[in-house]
C-alpha cells in the first residue's frame, strides 16, 4: 500500500476576520474532497486571518495513482484566484518502508 500526503501553505486575499477566512476555506476543502476523494483538513494557521495550512492524504495500491491524486489537489488549490499558493510539501511512502 502507498500513502501520500501534501500540505499547502496558502495566503488568502483581502480577509479581515476568521469568519471571512472560513467563507473562503470551506468551499476549497469541499471541492478538494469532491475532486480527490481523499482526506482533507485545515491543519494549521488556525488563528491567522490571512493564512491557512491545508492537508490532503490518500492511500492506494499504486504510487502513480496516489501521485495523480496529489497532483490534482495541487492544481485545484493553485487555480483558485482568491488565494495564493505559497508552498506545497508532499510525501509518498510505501507501508513497508522503515
Amino acid at each position: 500500500m502507498w500513502i501520500g500526503w501534501i500540505e499547502f501553505d496558502v495566503l488568502l486575499g483581502d480577509v479581515h476576520s476568521l469568519k471571512q477566512k472560513r467563507s473562503i476555506v470551506r468551499p476549497i476543502l469541499a471541492e478538494l474532497r469532491r475532486a480527490t476523494e481523499a482526506s482533507v483538513a485545515e491543519v494549521g494557521a488556525h488563528d491567522l486571518h490571512r493564512r491557512v495550512e491545508l492537508g490532503v492524504a490518500v492511500a492506494g495500491s499504486a504510487a502513480d495513482r496516489v501521485t495523480e491524486v496529489l497532483d490534482r489537489a495541487e492544481r485545484l488549490v493553485a487555480a483558485h484566484p482568491e488565494v495564493t499558493l505559497l508552498s506545497a510539501r508532499r510525501r509518498l511512502r510505501r507501508t513497508d518502508d522503515e
